[in-house]
């Protein structure tokens, strides 16, 4: 009966060890696809433009205060 047991666990944890791996590589490989030849940055497929600074009153109090 103990026999039993440990060759299922054994089998089991090996099973998942095999499965852990393969997803793992899996995931390594299809990150390192988008960011190889473009030197870490990642380019996205969004059509809306980015704004990074809108010139109002309050960005410029804070630019003054900040001086």
């Amino acid at each position: 009966m103990q026999d039993q047991r440990r060759s299922f666990l054994k089998k089991t944890l090996g099973a998942s060890a095999v499965v852990a791996t393969v997803g793992v590589s899996a995931i390594a490989s299809d990150t390192g696809a988008k960011t190889a030849g473009s030197n870490g940055v990642v380019k996205g497929k969004s059509k809306k433009k980015e704004i990074l600074y809108k010139k109002t009153a309050n960005w410029d109090a804070y630019y003054h205060a900040a001086v």
